[in-house]
């Protein structure tokens, strides 16, 4: 369909909290195109509706890599019914050109979505995969919550922010994750 631009971190709408999607309408199916599109083009493992100013609950992954045929996975309304392990992260994110950062994530999960035929579905990702993390990066730019409010340590994340010119973390926003905190202890 269309390449779309990427907002960027600053735009207030990536602090949105998405709304349901209530039918896959034609509308919706244009929207999961538009995403698939923008990702490939950025070279990115996942997109969510939020990053191009639409704030619906809709996210595209695909983790194939190299001569691998493209695997596109959709979830409209998704709902992580489980969780658990810890995992350290190394993630950055399309609305944050070239900026990485560590970041703290379940190993686990366990999603219900709906795929863009309307069908449900159940998928799990297990061992700190690059889907476990994907999934999670991409459900939380549904809440309005980014990669950078799970960092494993705020003054790194920060230089790094301010070496490509975006704005410093807002500590407000950090997410307490005690649990996650405890776990990567017990693995160090």
């Amino acid at each position: 369909m269309a390449v779309r631009k990427v907002l960027r971190y600053g735009e207030p709408s990536l602090r949105e909290v998405s709304k349901d999607v209530h039918k896959v309408s034609k509308k919706i199916t244009d929207l999961v195109r538009d995403l698939l599109d923008t990702m490939y083009s950025q070279n990115g493992v996942g997109l969510a509706a939020p990053q191009i100013g639409e704030n619906v609950r809709v996210f595209v992954i695909d983790v194939s890599t190299g001569n691998e045929p493209l695997n596109p996975i959709v979830f409209i309304n998704p709902k992580i019914i489980k969780k658990s392990g810890a995992i350290k992260s190394n993630e950055g994110c399309l609305s944050f050109p070239e900026a990485y950062t560590d970041v703290k994530r379940y190993k686990n999960v366990m999603v219900k979505a709906t795929n863009e035929h309307g069908k449900p579905f159940v998928i799990e990702a297990k061992d700190g995969t690059l889907l476990a993390r994907a999934i999670q990066h991409e459900y939380d730019h549904l809440d309005g919550i980014l990669f950078i409010d799970h960092c494993m340590n705020r003054f790194e994340a920060d230089a790094v922010l301010e070496k490509y010119n975006l704005p410093h973390i807002d500590p407000d926003l950090l997410i307490d994750e005690k649990e996650l905190e405890e776990e990567l202890a017990k693995n160090d």
